[in-house]
């Protein structure tokens, strides 16, 4: 199964932003889009989506509600950029040729290895993604989007288990929570930097195909 990423996420979630000076002399930061679903996607994440008000998100900004609404209609439109961006880059991983070709049990080591590297490198993203519990149509489109991706690494663990590729010791829908369970704990305890960043990916496939992905 293919899903084609949603369009119009922003392309980088780093801040692009400057400093001007106002009236007073003062120097004043000058956001855009991309910056300020930064900032958004900082506050969801630390005080929870339906707690964060947009005064809140204007207060972290460091401008007025009235500017902060000059680019974004509202804070639900900064939630689905911000699920989109994690929901494209886990979808993208499908669509790579060695998502598509090859062994069922060497489509789902790549698979795991690129979640990994997407879910490091888009973390905040991702954070927020794992954390959405449906309250809104936004979130509801997220999950839904979520168990898409989570039922082709199911059909591709039970592939692996039906061909023989892969231990029949443990029931393919169950090593397949198993699989997204231990990749997703990675938002707990990962942060970037930290000894042993580099080789992540490949260490948590070589642990998964010690363990659950485990040859027949």
């Amino acid at each position: 199964m293919s899903a084609q990423p949603d369009s119009g996420t922003p392309a980088s979630p780093v801040p692009r932003t400057r400093r001007v000076r106002g009236g007073d002399g003062a120097r004043r930061r000058v956001y855009d889009a991309t910056s300020l679903l930064a900032v958004a996607v900082t506050e969801f994440n630390t005080r929870g989506y339906d707690a964060t008000s947009m005064e809140d998100l204007s207060r972290a900004a460091g401008i007025t509600k009235s500017s902060f609404y000059h680019h974004v209609a509202g804070k639900e439109e900064l939630l689905r950029a911000a699920l989109s961006r994690a929901l494209d880059g886990l979808f993208g991983i499908l669509e790579e040729s060695a998502a598509l070709e090859g062994s069922s049990l060497s489509r789902l080591r790549h698979i795991v290895r690129r979640q990994v590297e997407v879910l490091t490198s888009e973390l905040p993203y991702v954070t927020l993604l794992l954390r959405v519990r449906g309250n809104t149509e936004t979130e509801r489109w997220a999950l839904a989007r979520r168990r898409e991706f989570d039922a082709t690494v199911t059909a591709l663990v039970t592939d692996a288990v039906a061909t023989g590729q892969v231990s029949a010791e443990i029931d393919p829908a169950l090593a397949a929570r198993l699989l997204s369970g231990t990749v997703n704990s990675l938002i707990e305890w990962y942060r970037p930097g930290r000894p042993g960043a580099k080789s992540l990916p490949d260490d948590v496939v070589r642990a998964l195909s010690e363990g659950i992905l485990r040859p027949a």
